[in-house]
């Protein structure tokens, strides 16, 4: 399989003046229960390189540990019905803005946190402070998202959780594969980096690699990423 970027993205970037490759892998849909360590084996491994950082979706790792639930099997609290009906939709993904994703929201963080966590956000956003509401509710609780009409099936009929202990999760696979792991939520609005396999890799560096997200958002099927200093 050759290499290439994906449609609409390019493979290089500057940072602080020095050049990166960001090599996105395309990979079979993951399903729950899948060994990520021999994902990432059978399909990065042959490309890697000594140095090369591996960014991973944090949808593949949500996936494998089975926190990617049917939409059908989710059955929305009143409180969920109620919450929702006050969260902002965006382009980008359905983030809390449906009932199953508001539903698994409670049962993370519990009711009474995401209902802290409403009340300070509405008290806070009218003076033009925004984000509260995730901090305040924590867990990443900003990584849950729905079903959305570009999502490969079957989880186009799926709302999912991110990853559990995602720090761990990555120094985990780190350990097995021997690259070290970034793992990320990213879209066209932003990057959160979710969990690392080294406190050497910082924040800001995977926040600019990714700024342009090179994996993609629709149905590129890349949730791997080779990141490679030239």
């Amino acid at each position: 399989m050759e290499l290439k970027p994906n449609q609409g993205k390019k493979i290089g970037i500057e940072i602080n003046g020095e050049l990166y490759e960001r090599w996105p892998i395309r990979t079979r849909v993951i399903i729950t229960g899948d060994d990520l360590a021999g994902v990432i084996k059978e399909y990065a491994a042959p490309y890697w390189q000594a140095g090369d950082l591996v960014f991973l979706s944090e949808k593949i790792v949500a996936i494998s540990q089975g926190r990617a639930y049917p939409i059908k099997d989710i059955k929305p609290s009143k409180l969920a019905n109620f919450l929702v009906k006050y969260v902002h939709k965006s382009a980008y993904g359905i983030g809390l803005g449906s009932p199953w994703t508001m539903e698994l929201a409670i049962r993370e963080a519990g009711a009474w946190r995401i209902l802290l966590a409403a009340a300070i956000a509405a008290l806070t956003k009218p003076l033009g402070i925004k984000g509260l509401f995730y901090r305040v509710a924590g867990k990443n609780i900003n990584a849950i998202d729905g079903p959305c009409s570009y999502t490969l099936p079957p989880y186009n009929e799926y709302a999912k959780l991110g990853p559990k202990n995602p720090d761990q999760a990555a120094r985990d696979l780190a350990k097995k594969g021997g690259n070290e792991i970034v793992i990320i939520d990213a879209n066209d609005l932003g990057v959160a980096v979710l969990g690392k396999s080294s406190d050497k890799i910082s924040d800001e560096f995977c926040h600019k690699v990714f700024s342009d997200n090179p994996l993609g958002q629709t149905t590129e099927q890349t949730p791997i990423c080779l990141v490679r200093k030239k």
